[in-house]
């Protein structure tokens, strides 16, 4: 059997090193990939926003099935093209994938099908969002509508916070050149939480909750990153809790796809907010989370490949997964000025001796002379295992105080005060 994952982040890795334990025989590729991923899988140098190249590749080497980690590939509409040439892939088509690529999209699908979320309005441009801001209650959130790879979001406190940043999308344009529209809507307070689940567009398999630290800083200050850290189990989220989530806001969200004639394979990422009068999403993604991968599939007793397939060929409710009930802690290790400019190339240590317990995803790296050298913002997520969240805690940052390289930074309070 050959499979394809398409991406080089951490998620990524998590997704190879789980099929790779799954797959006895057969070929596992990684495109781009990354040092890690490396490790364990063929690397493809296509780039995934090289549709008709992907495709071909796949053509060429008869890939039994592709499985896309990233949003870009997905939004641009691979699985669009993989289906004209008639190749399996796991994720949802380009349409569906506006759940995500665009907040405004999103917003509306969720009124129109009565899923709980914040009060939002729609701007078109810098008049017209400064002047939605002067009659709103601070704070406030403001939303690029586009891909921004979790930084296109602000939490502006005052006003001054909200027209820089408003500024940024429709004057400097650094989000888009193109795309000038932001989603201005009520801050939510609670416990955030992230629910995912896989689908076959009508049947649906949920994954174990998660909660992950977007912010860069200690205490959750500081700009949005695509990710700090995360644990996994979440202790508020009991199964009455579970229950609501899918009967308010999963199976709405399925039979709405349904309703505008979206097929959807793939998984729908429901970032929510557990607020005093319920779950309320925040936002959608359309793939895999993360970091919620990286400590979700070190707890997956069951085989993920097994579930994937089902999904793709609509044979969902057939199937089911299996749980073990440890916890798991992920602690990512980032490039010093992320999420803003930082600098790459620099050796890492301490990445061998890596116990049982703990498992290093790759996030931002390459190999060169059996070296592992820094090549991006996240470069790592150290996963530690345990009974406990405090015993996988420990463990993640007993491995991250082995790991050095030069300007490394880490935040200190991951998963320091689960609720």
């Amino acid at each position: 059997m050959k499979i394809l994952v398409i991406g080089s982040g951490g998620r990524e890795h998590a997704i190879c090193w789980k099929i790779a334990s799954e797959i006895k025989t057969g070929t596992l590729y990684a495109l781009p990939g990354n040092g890690g991923i490396g490790e364990i899988a063929n690397l493809v140098d296509i780039s995934i926003d090289q549709l008709q190249n992907i495709s071909s590749f796949a053509k060429k080497e008869k890939i039994d099935l592709t499985i896309v980690g990233p949003e870009l590939p997905l939004a641009i509409g691979i699985v669009d093209e993989f289906k004209k040439k008639r190749l399996k892939i796991f994720g949802p088509s380009q349409k569906a994938a506006k759940l995500e690529s665009s907040k405004v999209w999103a917003k509306e699908f969720m009124i129109e099908n009565d899923i709980p979320t914040g009060h939002f309005s729609v701007a078109d441009n810098f008049n017209q969002a400064k002047a939605i801001l002067e009659r709103a209650m601070f704070p406030v959130v403001i939303k690029f509508d586009g891909l921004a790879a979790g930084k296109g979001v602000s939490v502006a406190t005052e006003m001054s916070q909200a027209i820089s940043f408003i500024e940024d999308v429709f004057e400097k344009r650094v989000f888009s050149a193109e795309n000038n529209r932001v989603v201005i809507e009520e801050f939510l307070s609670g416990e955030e939480l992230s629910y995912l689940v896989i689908t076959d567009g009508e049947n649906y398999i949920p994954l174990l909750p998660a909660r992950d630290y977007k912010k860069i800083y200690d205490g959750d200050t500081g700009p949005n990153t695509g990710g700090m850290g995360c644990y996994s189990p979440v202790s508020m989220c009991g199964p009455e809790l579970e229950s609501f989530i899918e009967k308010k806001i999963v199976i709405p969200t399925i039979k709405g796809l349904q309703k505008k004639g979206i097929d959807y394979c793939g998984v729908i990422y429901c970032g929510l907010m557990i607020t005093e009068k319920g779950p309320c999403v925040l936002e959608y993604n359309v793939r895999f989370g993360d970091p919620e991968t990286e400590v979700v599939l070190p707890r997956m007793a069951g085989g993920l490949l097994e579930v994937l397939e089902a999904a793709t060929e609509k044979l969902l409710g057939k199937t089911s997964v299996k749980w073990n009930t440890d916890a798991a802690v992920d602690v990512v290790i980032a490039s010093g000025g992320y999420p803003g400019k930082y600098e790459t190339g620099y050796s890492i240590k301490g990445l061998d001796s890596v116990p049982t317990n703990v498992v290093i995803f790759h996030a931002g790296t390459r190999k060169e002379n059996d070296l592992f050298i820094t090549a991006g913002g996240r470069v790592l997520n150290v996963v530690g295992l345990g009974k406990t969240i405090a015993q996988a805690r420990a463990k993640a940052y007993e491995k991250v105080n082995a790991i050095s390289f030069k300007n490394m930074y880490y935040r200190r309070d991951i998963a320091s005060f689960p609720k």
